[in-house]
């Protein structure tokens, strides 16, 4: 068994929360932070592994990501 690790992105949308692993490009769902991460984001990653080809995985987990910040002017005022 091989562990991997990746990066999760979860957003609020509307009553649901939204995770997406940024690496592979696999979203999915949940009720709350942890359902959307573990329960769901998780079995998302674990069933692409069982059942993607090798050279799929490699694909997609072959080269670099960066996650970073960046700063844009914003001329609109608060109201």
């Amino acid at each position: 068994m091989v562990l991997r690790r990746f990066t999760a992105l979860i957003e609020r949308e509307g009553s649901q929360f939204v995770s997406l692993c940024l690496e592979l490009d696999i979203a999915s769902q949940g009720d709350s932070v942890e359902e959307a991460r573990r329960k769901n984001l998780i079995e998302a990653l674990e069933l692409f592994f069982e059942e993607a080809g090798e050279e799929e995985i490699a694909r997609r987990t072959t080269g670099e990501f960066y996650v970073t910040s960046v700063d844009v002017k914003d001329d609109v005022a608060p109201s």
